[in-house]
């Protein structure tokens, strides 16, 4: 098609035409952000997002002198923003970085794998860096010219956070550490929801890029996640393991108070849970009067002693050269999340009984949070301007309502480039996975329905299904041998690199006879 695009964007859009109703696109989102506004935006895959947004976006962030904030589900969507900024570069010199998690980029065996989530990495690492213990971040002060060659050269045109990963492996320095550095003077960052949405995060971010929301425009990529993530991000659960680990924990390091609350309070929620046979949503003030029984007459000042108890065990395990995991710590970041969230509308709290791996019964405690506007209205609210983009939104207005996006917000719904013709939807009668009815004889009912479509299927199918259990009962009434060509499937807690490789795999298949 021929371009239709304002100058400033011809600038940045490197291809030498657009696809069906990409201009329109591009133009929406480029006239919204210009003019300071937010903008809601869908199309289909295919259409060409990722580009219409950079090139719509970078004109106005370079003329105000503003940062764009990329941000996506899965590593593989952060390398496509560097991938379409190395186009752009061609024609504009443009810097770009994507970001891994800690977990991902870090070096130090010892830290990467003792840490158990994104947060304990963070306090691990802190802990390292402090007692002298890491050293790949010692390197970076006893190869400063080298470090500062690096930093130097990763603001200077669009990098991977592979790319800087490989890099910082050879030198022997902290990756981190060299891309926090160059932050400040990288015009795009491609990033996860957390350093956007989870407040802690973002605090520390926002620190390292040197700048504030005011001076930002955030382009969220797949948005139908944000709400599921915003309300992840808020809850919390404990579990009887847990607790069962804190009471040992604490008995261990002679905090006799705190091992005596924990005895009472496990014997009190097993007490509690004997009667349930799923979950069940209970009255927050249930806990307060356990936690009151226990004769503590003032719950906050008694948690936050044992959080303080926790941090000094994790200190301890540390200097023992063991992984500072605290479930003491762990614990009374809970009972303290509770007390914060006990008279808040806005979260439920469950007791939650399930069976164990070994098949042992066992259940937990969560905090749920229903509304994902607690951590998506601070921040929309908060930046020159948001570009909010997927293949799937409608309806628009809900998605303003749920996240608190700004009325005005500019929307549009770009028509699909695909012809209809192309396009065939078939309801199957007869099936479901209502809890009720996943019996042996459904699922074979389900395997049958499954094998009809591959087998009309050329090239690669792909099988969606409800939930692992519902995968696993699959697997189990023989979904493997009912089909003859290579099953890839997704395994419970995968790594970002395991599933690329997993997709990669199956997507050669296509080549062949399929998958």
């Amino acid at each position: 098609m021929v371009i239709t695009l304002p100058k400033p964007v011809m600038e940045f859009f490197p291809y030498p035409e657009v696809r069906i109703h990409q201009d329109q696109f591009i133009n929406t989102i480029y006239n919204a952000v210009n003019a300071k506004q937010s903008v809601l935006i869908e199309g289909s895959n295919g259409l060409g997002k990722t580009i219409s947004a950079l090139s719509a976006c970078l004109p106005v962030a370079i003329e105000k002198k503003l940062k764009i904030l990329y941000v996506a589900r899965t590593h593989r969507q952060h390398e496509r923003v560097i991938d379409e900024l190395r186009m752009i570069y061609k024609k504009h010199p443009i810097s770009g970085i994507s970001i891994k998690g800690r977990n991902e980029m870090c070096l130090n065996a010892f830290a990467a794998n003792g840490a158990f989530d994104s947060k304990s990495l963070m306090e691990m690492c802190d802990l390292l860096k402090a007692k002298g213990r890491c050293p790949y971040y010692k390197n970076v002060d006893l190869q400063t010219y080298d470090y500062l060659q690096l930093v130097k050269q990763l603001t200077v045109k669009p990098y991977t956070a592979t790319e800087i990963q490989h890099i910082c492996k050879k030198k022997e320095l902290c990756p981190y550490e060299l891309v926090k550095a160059s932050l400040p003077d990288t015009k795009v960052i491609a990033l996860s929801y957390l350093y956007a949405f989870d407040p802690m995060i973002q605090t520390a971010f926002l620190k390292h890029i040197n700048t504030d929301l005011s001076k930002v425009i955030l382009v969220v990529d797949e948005a139908h996640n944000l709400p599921e993530t915003a309300v992840d991000i808020s809850s919390n659960s404990l579990s009887l393991f847990v607790l069962r680990q804190a009471e040992i924990e604490a008995n261990n390091y002679g905090n006799t108070d705190i091992e005596q609350f924990i005895h009472f309070f496990r014997e009190e929620i097993e007490k509690l849970v004997e009667t349930i046979n799923r979950e069940e949503i209970i009255n927050p003030d249930r806990i307060i009067d356990i936690i009151q029984k226990c004769g503590i007459s003032n719950p906050r000042n008694f948690f936050e002693h044992i959080h303080e108890t926790g941090a000094g065990i994790r200190r301890s395990l540390l200097a023992e050269g063991k992984n500072p995991r605290s479930y003491v710590n762990s614990m009374s970041e809970f009972l303290l999340h509770w007390l914060d969230t006990c008279d808040d509308s806005s979260y439920i709290n469950v007791a939650n009984c399930y069976y164990t791996e070994k098949n042992q019964k066992t259940a937990k405690l969560e905090i749920v949070a229903l509304d994902p506007s607690k951590n998506t209205e601070p921040v929309f609210s908060a930046t020159y301007a948001n570009v909010i983009m997927s293949g799937t939104l409608q309806p628009l207005n809900a998605y303003l309502k749920i996240t608190k996006l700004s009325k005005n917000a500019a929307q549009f719904i770009a028509p699909s480039p695909f012809p209809k013709e192309h396009i065939f939807s078939a309801v199957c009668h007869g099936v479901t996975t209502a809890m009720e009815k996943r019996t042996p004889t459904m699922y074979q009912t389900i395997i049958k329905r499954i094998v009809e479509v591959v087998e009309n299927t050329p090239k690669n199918a792909g099988i969606f299904v409800a939930s692992f259990d519902v995968m696993k009962s699959l697997l189990n009434e023989g979904l493997t041998l009912a089909l003859d060509r290579p099953l890839y499937k997704e395994e419970r807690g995968m790594t970002s690199k395991q599933n690329e490789k997993l997709v990669s795999d199956f997507k050669s298949c296509g080549n062949k006879m399929g998958a």
